[in-house]
């Protein structure tokens, strides 16, 4: 059944598409030129699509094709769906990303993943990038897709700067994640050192930060020295738990193979055979951060995530040992220098534009 349309929609095609389309024999599309309102001409195309796994359909669309609703919103175009088949029109450029858009959306489900708001979101952001079909699907030279496999699920990127990201991840010896909150940063690297785990590329993983509090004092806290610094690994936790079932992270934790501590724990150690996460490292001293560097041993990567741009040290003008790093070791060999931005946020939009907002008041 075809999808009504709605009010707007319909305001659009009387306004927008009077008239039939020029058919293209080499491509199955129709385009044509028209006249913005500001006198200059943009060519307008018409795509249609089939898609010949019809079981997917309805994960595709989404219940009410609140997914083709999402794709019409954010790229300015119109899609009307009947069968197994999607019209596609709006301006060519836009036309030709809903597209790729829709076909990345169809290879994901038919791979076994989910197709959510933040899916589609993702690919609509990722629309650009020329090797968007390559990611989710395979180069076309043969190359394996972009992804990370851990136990509970298979991780793809969500954002442009994501896909250097998970390249330099299994391809530098030691990686700084630089950006704002909701990136994906630690959440990358803890499944990258998950998956190489599990397939026994290293030995151990481990997990550390800076027991700063953000912005507050806790005092003391009850308990044993685990209870007691918990509080401040949750976030690495959290992370765990999402790639790997709770009784094997467990288990894992009991036998030293994955090991969460802070930072302060790891003097005087060599890491060797080792994932090693340090998360929150804009609250490093630079002492601190040259200490837990030269940690660094044989057959191991250190991920170094953290926001320059928002530091928790007492005080407020301590340095900060992340910055002083970046800028000492920029451009070092080995060392890969991942940078994210405000276009790079995956968690809801909502947090991309309260980060725009803070970081345009404080710039």
């Amino acid at each position: 059944m075809a999808r009504k349309f709605s009010r707007s929609h319909e305001e659009a095609a009387r306004s927008d598409w009077p008239g039939a389309f020029r058919n293209d024999p080499h491509r199955g599309e129709s385009a044509r030129s028209s006249e913005s309102p500001h006198g200059d001409k943009q060519r307008r195309a018409r795509i249609e699509i089939a898609f010949e796994e019809q079981t997917v359909l309805g994960a595709l669309f989404g219940q009410f094709d609140q997914n083709l609703v999402q794709i019409e919103n954010r790229m300015g175009v119109y899609i009307s769906a009947r069968g197994n088949k999607a019209v596609i029109e709006g301006p060519d450029d836009a036309v030709a990303r809903a597209r790729d858009v829709l076909k990345g959306m169809h290879q994901r489900l038919l791979s076994g993943h989910e197709v959510d708001a933040g899916a589609v979101d993702s690919l609509i952001m990722m629309s650009n990038e020329p090797t968007l079909e390559g990611i989710i699907t395979g180069a076309p030279d043969g190359a394996p897709p972009i992804m990370i496999r851990t136990r509970k699920k298979t991780i793809v990127p969500r954002s442009a700067t994501q896909i250097d990201y998970m390249r330099a991840l299994v391809r530098d010896d030691v990686i700084f994640a630089l950006g704002p909150a909701g990136t994906g940063k630690t959440y990358l690297a803890v499944a990258q050192a998950v998956a190489q785990l599990i397939s026994g590329s290293v030995q151990r993983l481990i997990l550390s930060r800076p027991a700063v509090e953000a912005g507050e004092r806790l005092g003391f806290l009850p308990g044993d020295m685990k209870e007691k610094v918990d509080p401040y690994l949750r976030p690495l936790y959290d992370a765990l738990y999402d790639c790997m079932p709770p009784e094997q992270v467990e288990r894992r934790l009991a036998s030293g193979e994955i090991e969460i501590a802070p930072i302060a724990f790891m003097r005087g150690r060599t890491l060797a055979d080792a994932f090693v996460i340090l998360d929150e490292a804009q609250n490093t001293t630079p002492m601190q951060m040259k200490m837990f560097l030269t940690r660094f041993g044989q057959n191991s990567r250190m991920v170094i995530c953290g926001d320059p741009k928002q530091t928790d040290l007492p005080g407020g003008s301590a340095a900060s040992g992340l910055n002083d790093a970046v800028n000492r070791l920029d451009g070092v060999e080995g060392i890969g220098m991942i940078r994210f931005n405000v276009a790079d946020v995956v968690r809801h939009p909502i947090v991309g534009r309260i980060v725009e907002a803070y970081e345009g008041k404080d710039g």
